[in-house]
């Protein structure tokens, strides 16, 4: 059985205040055409489809759009989940309705009940949906007191999955986790603060092949069948020289696997990566103003989104202004020069380059001479956990 894999789409995301849409659909559009051409079982999306949880109108429009490209016109049934960016009630909606179309989106723990049961000529893949759910929600639905973090959130629904699986099937897992020895993104925002966030992959060992999303850099975790299958775009100047994809996925019959996992039922899995064709890349330039400026005349990728890095040493007046003459979306500037002779011994930590827990932990610290403590962390940790719960279900 053929799948297409892919995760983490952000719909209406802003890029230091420009709107992505277009770009995402430029790339979206290509999944559809893969789509078309692969002709896959279904295509999985392991989670935020969108970038908050009250989209703007145009990311909904072209998830809309994309949804009936694939399932009305091709044919290609649908499995997506809410991640941790998304509204789970928003993305759960009219699910018993859509799912006779073909199209299955899970936004909550209590929709996983529901089998999706695909078939070929090797017999079923039953695909379980998990979408991302914090402690509280997981507590509720599995009615086990004892989940306090994510590793204990994904072993419940494991566990159930498992369970419900019949001998004869091949059993796929689409979740939205940070499986531990992934290699993170500074995109990402973290899937919980107040308590521990990774999962062993080895909780995920159960599966003939897991589509994850959440990290934002396409890997192999943990084995080659537990995968990332990355973001659509990349949404940070720091993922400059990432490369991004969408998997496609072929799963034999069971028991084909080589060695003791053959032996034990599982099947062969073979994945391709391909790659994806942004409308702008996002790219990080070094040089003198003059230097980038000269570069730039001659730059047949000068649409490009650019961080512009000035090594000049001096005053410079309206750099990204005359920056922009030259690469139009030229999006923000960095002096290195000046950063260096205005740090200090021992460092305080730069905003968005390090959690908000930290950033406090430090002002903290600096204004009150003392270290926050585990007790105070933990609270704040508390708090901070709370206000993201709000924020995800808040309109905009």
């Amino acid at each position: 059985m053929r799948l297409i894999h892919t995760a983490d789409w952000h719909l209406g995301r802003l890029f230091h205040n420009v709107h992505l849409t277009g770009d995402q659909e430029h790339v979206l559009e290509q999944l559809v055409a893969l789509a078309a051409d692969v002709r896959p079982a279904a295509v999985v999306v392991a989670g935020d489809l969108y970038d908050r949880a009250v989209p703007p109108t145009e990311a909904v429009e072209l998830f809309d759009h994309v949804l009936t490209e694939l399932v009305d016109r091709l044919g290609v049934p649908v499995v997506a989940i809410a991640g941790n960016h998304d509204s789970a009630v928003r993305v759960g909606f009219g699910s018993a309705l859509l799912r006779e179309r073909g199209l299955h989106l899970v936004g909550d723990l209590s929709q996983t009940a529901s089998p999706i049961v695909l078939r070929d000529e090797h017999g079923p893949v039953r695909i379980t949906a998990l979408p991302f759910a914090d402690p509280a929600e997981a507590r509720h639905e599995y009615g086990d007191e004892a989940i306090h973090d994510q590793q204990a959130v994904a072993a419940a629904g494991v566990r159930r999955a498992l369970a419900a699986a019949a001998p004869e099937e091949r059993h796929v897992l689409v979740g939205h986790a940070f499986v531990a020895g992934g290699l993170e993104s500074e995109s990402e925002r973290p899937l919980s603060v107040g308590g521990a966030q990774q999962v062993p992959a080895s909780v995920l060992a159960g599966f003939d092949y897991v589509a994850l999303g959440h990290l934002h850099r396409p890997q192999a975790c943990g084995a080659e069948t537990i995968r990332y299958a990355g973001s659509l775009l990349k949404y940070s100047f720091a993922e400059h020289a990432h490369a991004k994809s969408v998997c496609v996925v072929d799963i034999g019959p069971r028991g084909s696997a080589d060695g003791e996992a053959g032996r034990a039922g599982r099947a062969a899995v073979r994945v391709e990566t391909v790659g994806l064709s942004p409308r702008r890349d996002v790219r990080r330039l070094e040089g003198t103003l003059a230097e980038l400026l000269e570069r730039g005349a001659a730059d047949p990728r000068r649409d490009d989104y650019v961080l512009a890095s000035l090594t000049d040493t001096g005053a410079l007046l309206d750099p990204i202004g005359r920056l922009r003459a030259a690469y139009p979306n030229t999006l923000a500037i960095e002096r290195p020069a000046y950063e260096r002779a205005g740090t200090e011994a021992g460092d305080r930590p730069r905003p968005g380059s390090v959690s908000d827990i930290d950033l406090f932990e430090a002002f903290f610290e600096y204004v009150a001479g003392e270290e926050l403590g585990d007790a105070r962390r933990e609270a704040l940790a508390a708090v901070v956990d709370d206000l993201e719960r709000r924020r995800r279900e808040a309109p905009a």
